[in-house]
This record gives structure tokens, C-alpha cells and sequence, in this order.
């Protein structure tokens, strides 16, 4: 491509778009409340009820519809959805991302075991033979920039036997996986229960091939530096929710100690547990949550801005295994950029110098 000139555009920007490694589609209906429990409570009294929901597609639509509109004004670009455990409405949901233009993973949720909320689930047979419609049904549409992502909701969600078939699943079909993995130190005890036979949160997951290159676990907190040896030896990625873990009482993700595994990762939103749907919103809680862990230890190195952003951008394509894609403005990759322009009249910003790019990205 020949250049046609150069235009100088005071105050305003190009940066990669923003990548959201974890987010709910569905729990966008009530984001921003019910933020008044901790994590398994929550699920019972809030998410359960919420999701199984979506088996009316108008609501399905209205709700994947605003999310995905949300997200793109927000500045995201790429984003890896949780939909429920509907398969039409999570077909729906692919579709809406494919139309608005938005690159995404977009999963099926698997969940065979519930006893809080008993209709919201399905049994194993169900559950495997729906995540292979929707993968046969979503790979056939051919969207260019949206696919399948397999989606054991948890651990405490889906017996073995499950577990086993979805490994099976995203083997077969060289699919991307994403799950959850130790948010809340009670949520580890319950693990610790229903898969005695397992060493770890973490070798759950690995006994059943959920561990690999393209996968991506959200959380981490309380990861022990063994699990951390086994996610980088598999390939497999973090996706840091600051913002749900403060929310729900969950815990604080220690980045450096992920970043000294050279374990890949990268920022989520996770609403609804996290009540905003905006990844600068991640970038500032993923600061002050690093600033937390300072104050309890003054050795402690605090995150910086530059390593932050590098999360929310070229961290998180690598942490969804698409960075030969997106990221970054390297030669051969998409221009999956944002046009920035700080000085908008009518905009949220009031910049005094706009002189210094890092002050304008960093405002």
C-alpha cells in the first residue's frame, strides 16, 4: 500500500484496540449491583437466576446487543464472552459481534452440576451435545473474526465426566478454552472437595486436557507456585480481573509473581463481577490493586503505567493466543487500532497540555 501524504492531528492518537480477556456477556443486565456477596453466594442469588434467562432470545438480544455496542464504544476491539448455557442465544450472541464488527471468542457455557439453582443446568450428555452444535453451527457461518471458544463454566460446575469430554472436544477441533480458576479462597476448598484426586486447582483442569496453549483460566489469586510452573509448561494463560476481585472480596492477583512464571496474561472486565464493562476501567484497578499489595509490602514492585496498558493491548492478544493478529502495529498484523482524540469538544477528558503522548494516553 502506497502512503498518500502525512496528516498531523493534534491531540488525538492511534493506539492498538483494547482486548477484554474475560467478560460475561449475560451478566451485563445487571452490571453494576448486586455486588453484595461473595463469590459462590453471588452465583446462587444473583448469576444463576439472571442467566437461565436467556432461553428467551428477545431478552438474549437486547442484552448481547448493548454489551457488545458498550464494549466497542468503550475501545474494545477483542473481547472473550461467557454467554449461558443456551446455545441459540449464544449463537446469537456471535452473530450480533460478527455484525458490529468486533473481533471475539464467543462460548457456550457447560455446567452439569447446580444444586442451588437446579433448572439452570444441563446433564452431561446435553451439555456435550450442545457444545458440538454450537461449534458445528458457529464454524459454518464463517465469520471472519469470531469463533468458538470451549467453555466449562468452573470446576464446581461440571462433573469429570464432563470436563473430560469438553477436553476431548477442544482437542479435536484445535479450539480455545477458557474457564475460571482460583477466585475465592472458599470456591479452592470447594475443588478441593469434589476432585480429591487431583493436586491442584490447576491440575483439575490438566488431568482433563482443559490446559493448553489456548487457554485461557480468569483469576488466579491464589495460584501456588507449582500451578504457575504448570500453566507455563502447557502454554496456558491468565486473565487478571481486578476489578470483580475487589468487587466480590475474592483476593488480590500478585502480576509480578504470574510475569516471574512467564505465565501469559492478560486484563479482563469479568463483568458482572466486575461492574464496569470498560478495559480502562481494568487498567486503573489493575494499578491501584498492584498499589494494595505495596502497601502491605513496601518491597513490594507496583506496577507501572507502560506494563499495565501493555496488558490491556499486546498482553491480552498474547493471553487469547491471537497476537499474530492483533496487539500491537507490528508489520503484518491488522490495523486494529483506536483513534483517541483527547481534546474532543464534549468529551470526558480536560487536558491542559496535550504536548507529551504519554500524558495523553495515560489521561
Amino acid at each position: 500500500m502506497r502512503s498518500s501524504g502525512w496528516i498531523q492531528m493534534e491531540s488525538e492518537f492511534f493506539m492498538p484496540g483494547l482486548v477484554d480477556t474475560h467478560i460475561h456477556a449475560s451478566q451485563y443486565s445487571y452490571a453494576g449491583t448486586a455486588l453484595d456477596m461473595p463469590l459462590l453466594q453471588w452465583l446462587n442469588t444473583y448469576t444463576f437466576p439472571v442467566e437461565s434467562q436467556f432461553k428467551d432470545l428477545e431478552f438474549a438480544n437486547k442484552v448481547y446487543s448493548q454489551v457488545v455496542r458498550r464494549t466497542l464504544r468503550n475501545g474494545t476491539t477483542t473481547a472473550c464472552y461467557h454467554a449461558t448455557i443456551h446455545t441459540d442465544a449464544s449463537l446469537l450472541l456471535a452473530q450480533i459481534t460478527n455484525e458490529l464488527g468486533q473481533r471475539a471468542l464467543v462460548g457456550k457455557v457447560c455446567m452439569d452440576r447446580n444444586n442451588a439453582v437446579k433448572h439452570y443446568k444441563e446433564t452431561c450428555q446435553e451439555s456435550q451435545e450442545e457444545t458440538c452444535r454450537f461449534i458445528a453451527e458457529l464454524l459454518n457461518k464463517k465469520y471472519p473474526r469470531v469463533k468458538p471458544v470451549v467453555t466449562p463454566r468452573f470446576a464446581p460446575s461440571c462433573t469429570g465426566a464432563l470436563l473430560g469430554q469438553l477436553g476431548a472436544i477442544a482437542k479435536n477441533n484445535n479450539l480455545h478454552i477458557q474457564s475460571h480458576v482460583s477466585e475465592n479462597v472458599e470456591e479452592v476448598k470447594l475443588v478441593k472437595e469434589l476432585f480429591p484426586e487431583s493436586e491442584s486447582y490447576t491440575d483439575v483442569y490438566h488431568k482433563y486436557n482443559l490446559l493448553t496453549d489456548k487457554t485461557v483460566m480468569a483469576h488466579g489469586c491464589y495460584l501456588t507456585d507449582e500451578e504457575l510452573t504448570l500453566f507455563r509448561e502447557t502454554g496456558a494463560s491468565v486473565s487478571h480481573c481486578p476489578n470483580s476481585n475487589i468487587s466480590l472480596c475474592s483476593g488480590i492477583l500478585n502480576v509480578r509473581k504470574v510475569l516471574k512464571h512467564k505465565v501469559k496474561l492478560g486484563l479482563g472486565t469479568d463483568v458482572a463481577g466486575g461492574y464496569s464493562a470498560s478495559m480502562l476501567d481494568a487498567v486503573r484497578r489493575a494499578l491501584d490493586s498492584s498499589k494494595v499489595l505495596t502497601i502491605q509490602d513496601p518491597e513490594y514492585d507496583t506496577l507501572t503505567f507502560e506494563e499495565v496498558f501493555r496488558l490491556a493491548t499486546l498482553g491480552g492478544s498474547q493471553a487469547l493466543s491471537m497476537d499474530d493478529q492483533t496487539g500491537n502495529f507490528e508489520v503484518g498484523k491488522d490495523f486494529d487500532a483506536l483513534r483517541v482524540n483527547v481534546a474532543a469538544p464534549g468529551g470526558p477528558i480536560d487536558l491542559i497540555q496535550t504536548d507529551e503522548p504519554k500524558v495523553m494516553i495515560e489521561t
